[in-house]
């Protein structure tokens, strides 16, 4: 890809050209014309470099990562058109212990209102929702030729989480939906995530979120999304150390959801090491 040798001749001159360490603000800088190239219209490079700026001021633990995992987490969400560590909740950009290489990376992970917003721009979709489920509310599922689904949250005293769904439906009538009570869900986190028991995990912080997230890439399996979307949802929980003006081409590791059969697993505490 033409765009491509420019952007590692350019970080490698960053590198080569001045024996003092570089920030990360000063990468960040150093990379807005590649940036550029890559950004939605709906999204101005002042605008990003801005969003990003403010997430390492933000964000414990970024500043001390590995600079071009970091990079490839900005260009990954250009890419996608999701605004980073933002009050909307689209996409975030986290620090991630990687144990075995000894260093701290930079995680990609997209937010359960990012799978929505590329839910609807595929274009199938009229309706995607997630929505969580407190003790006293109303709340009825049924599954099976005649499937049922009716949630009636409660006026006030709602009580304590008890389960999360997601639903869709198409412009051409179909439908789906997806239930999975708390248990269920910090059992599938246990299980499969990576960052579960980490300070900076999201699932520390964020519960509902993540939880409907899971909920929601369970049912939108089901939904008549168009490619781009399964693209997209390919770059959740990643980490990468190279840039390009074509992010999906860029190898790199998904942090989030392991092979227990073959993880190095810590048996008394269940931790993944």
């Amino acid at each position: 890809m033409p765009n491509e040798g420019i952007i590692k001749k350019t970080t490698g001159e960053m590198v080569s050209q001045n024996t003092k360490p570089k920030t990360l603000n000063d990468y960040i800088k150093s990379m807005e014309g590649e940036i550029s190239k890559a950004l939605p219209s709906v999204i101005t490079p002042e605008r990003f470099t801005r969003m990003t700026l403010t997430a390492v001021r933000t964000t414990p633990g970024l500043a001390q990562c590995e600079p071009m995992s970091f990079l490839a987490a900005m260009m990954s969400a250009a890419q996608l058109g999701l605004e980073p560590n933002t009050p909307l909740g689209q996409a975030y950009i986290l620090p991630y212990r990687n144990n075995k290489a000894g260093i701290s990376e930079v995680q990609f992970q997209i937010g359960y209102k990012g799978l929505i917003d590329l839910a609807y721009r595929s274009g199938e979709v009229e309706l995607v929702q997630a929505q969580c489920v407190y003790e006293n509310d109303t709340f009825e599922c049924e599954y099976g030729i005649e499937p049922k689904l009716k949630h009636i949250p409660a006026d006030r005293d709602r009580g304590e989480l008890v389960k999360v769904y997601a639903m869709f439906r198409t412009k051409s009538g179909g439908y789906g939906f997806e239930v999975m009570s708390v248990d269920d869900i910090k059992k599938h986190a246990q299980k499969y995530s990576k960052s579960f028991n980490s300070s900076y995990s999201p699932w520390k912080t964020s519960f509902e979120e993540m939880a409907k997230k899971t909920v929601l890439k369970r049912v939108l399996k089901y939904a008549p999304l168009k490619s781009d979307f399964v693209r997209a949802i390919t770059q959740d929980s990643m980490v990468k150390h190279e840039i390009s003006d074509d992010m999906y081409t860029v190898s790199g590791e998904n942090t989030e959801f392991i092979d227990t059969a073959t993880a190095d697993i810590n048996e008394e505490t269940g931790e993944v090491l």
